[in-house]
């Protein structure tokens, strides 16, 4: 059991939350130890019209599928958020925290219109977009173990997924998702080739307060001029002084000093 813990503790803070939450709303719901009608989003019950159940904020984001597609929805989830924070948001989780929170309740507002009760496939969708535009050029995934896509069209595969699985309405209620991963990657990231950051990077920072409570020192963020490509995925390149200090820059095979030839 210690060995597991240590394991788990090895995701990165903001991924282990994510993966932790889908799997323990969604589980319990699967189990009928929680009726589903208690984890829904509704504004009367969480504005004190007709309560103040302020965890449905909370709950309405973690209830996935059930079967087979919730397997394939915790794994997609771990990876992308894994990406993201072991790459762009490397050392930076309080910045990837920050800015998913406002990332979520603009999906709340977004999906007003919609009378949607659940946000999972929108935060699905948001990251994966968000991934997906931060990956290098040229790069492939697989769609369910099935066919390989480029990428930059992985977002579009799912919404067209949804659609084909459970119709117009479906797509509608995921595309919101899409539609703030967008407006993510470009106000943070910024849209030029290689990033420069976006207009709106400065105000993806992190509170102080939180910074340190996840043990990191704030101001510097998470920009897109500080990422790049490489054929494993989106790796962030440190500043000069924490590559002094010995920070990994890569997540490669160390080889060592090795030895000068010639010598016994």
């Amino acid at each position: 059991m210690d060995a597991f813990v240590a394991e788990v503790k090895k995701i990165p803070p903001v991924t282990r939350f994510l993966s932790i939450s889908l799997i323990s709303v969604t589980g319990t719901v699967l189990m009928k130890l929680v009726s589903p009608y208690k984890v829904l989003f509704h504004h009367s019950l969480v504005s004190g019209a007709r309560g103040f159940e302020v965890w449905r904020l909370w709950s309405s984001f973690f209830l996935g599928s059930g079967g087979l597609s919730f397997i394939f929805e915790i794994i997609m989830l771990y990876r992308t958020g894994n990406e993201l924070e072991s790459g762009p948001y490397l050392r930076k989780s309080s910045d990837f925290a920050f800015q998913l929170v406002i990332a979520c309740a603009a999906i709340i507002v977004t999906s007003v219109p919609l009378s949607s009760t659940l946000f999972f496939r929108p935060l699905l969708l948001c990251l994966v977009y968000l991934s997906s535009q931060l990956a290098p050029p040229g790069a492939q995934t697989s769609l369910y173990g099935l066919i390989t896509i480029p990428v930059k069209y992985f977002p579009f595969a799912l919404l067209g997924m949804d659609l084909l699985s459970g119709g117009p309405r479906a797509a509608a209620l995921a595309l919101p998702g899409a539609v703030i991963g967008h407006l993510w990657w470009w106000g943070v990231f910024g849209s030029e080739p290689g990033g420069r950051g976006g207009t709106m990077a400065q105000y993806g920072r992190a509170p102080r307060w939180l910074a340190r409570w996840f043990g990191e020192t704030s101001g510097s963020g998470a920009n897109a001029g500080s990422v790049r490509a490489t054929g494993s995925g989106v790796h962030v390149i440190p500043p000069r002084a924490r590559a002094e200090e010995g920070a990994p820059t890569t997540h490669g095979h160390r080889w060592g000093p090795g030895q000068r030839l010639g010598n016994n």
